[in-house]
């Protein structure tokens, strides 16, 4: 057995028998005094292992439910906790205007979603369900009693799918430009197949001519609609094609029911968003629209769009 560094001296002494009845002294004395040094029922090797808490900002990873590796990052340590979430073929960098706006009364957290940034690939089924799976498992690592989660685009179906998995804890959801579709028909076969197929003939041009033509404002800076268009177009095309099928199949008639808290939309004015129609499915719906802006507002104009953000958060906070 190894005994402690403190009587580590007592066995160069020589074992007479006075010295034995000295030795015996000696040790209990030993072992007295060192259990001064430590708690009750924890040893200098166990004090010396124990975890300290992760540095804020730094990567953190839980397991999702199909055993894939997510890494999310955790700032701040305010209540509620604000999840945000990615859009298709980005990663949680892409919040990085709002982060500093937000810690200082919230605790932040970004996910990089399976297939996305710095988590693992190693799925086979890319549903929006399994995205928000994801999503759940970060919020089962947090501390949190109250959470809103905050979706750009794709992430905005995928908070939906968190919000039923995670439970009462779900103050409600904040959708950045997404959610405009609900309550339209579905597409056909056809279609679905339509969309896909440049993407499948030739992904990382397709993409690049895509994203820059579609997501922007007229006058959005060339050298921002480049980077954008650029980072989307480096995802691998086994993961991206697979999850646009999945969003172009995405059942809302089959997931709103099971969605109790209020739905908020930030949203650019790129296209008109007809709330009528989606508060059939989610009677507790509004939306804000945010003028001359892109798909990527909060990247775009955060000076404008993160006060929106704070607002809505804080309301939903106090219902």
């Amino acid at each position: 057995m190894m005994l402690p560094h403190c009587i580590s001296g007592i066995f160069s002494v020589r074992k007479s028998a006075f010295q034995r009845v000295g030795l015996v002294i000696a040790l209990s004395l030993a072992f007295a005094g060192c259990s001064k040094q430590e708690p009750a029922g924890t040893t200098a090797a166990q004090a010396a292992s124990a975890p300290s808490a992760p540095a804020e900002g730094a990567p953190r990873i839980v397991t999702s439910g199909d055993g894939v590796h997510i890494e999310y990052h955790v700032h701040g340590s305010g209540d509620p906790a604000v999840i945000l979430v990615h859009g298709w073929s980005c990663d949680g960098n892409y919040w990085s205007k709002q982060i500093d706006a937000l810690k200082a009364k919230y605790t932040v957290v970004t996910v990089d979603l399976a297939g996305h940034g710095a988590s693992g690939r190693n799925r086979t089924d890319w549903s929006i369900g399994n995205f928000g799976e994801d999503v759940a498992s970060v919020a089962r690592q947090l501390q949190n009693s109250r959470i809103v989660l905050v979706g750009h685009s794709m992430g905005a179906p995928v908070a939906l799918e968190a919000t039923r998995r995670i439970g009462d804890r779900v103050l409600g959801v904040i959708a950045v430009d997404s959610l405009k579709t609900i309550g339209e028909p579905s597409p056909t076969e056809a279609q679905i197949q339509l969309r896909l197929k440049p993407f499948r003939e030739n992904f990382i041009e397709h993409t690049r001519e895509y994203v820059s033509s579609t997501f922007f404002a007229p006058g959005t800076d060339p050298a921002f609609v480049s980077k954008v268009a650029y980072d989307m177009s480096l995802e691998p095309p086994e993961i991206a094609v697979p999850v646009l099928e999945a969003l172009a199949r995405m059942d809302y008639a089959q997931l709103l029911p099971d969605i109790h808290v209020p739905v908020v939309a930030i949203n650019s004015d790129r296209a008109p968003v007809n709330e009528d129609r989606i508060r059939k499915a989610l009677p507790d719906f509004k939306a804000i629209t945010l003028e001359n802006t892109g798909h990527f507002l909060m990247m775009e104009a955060p000076e404008r769009f993160n006060p929106i953000l704070l607002e809505e958060i804080e309301a939903l906070a106090h219902r």
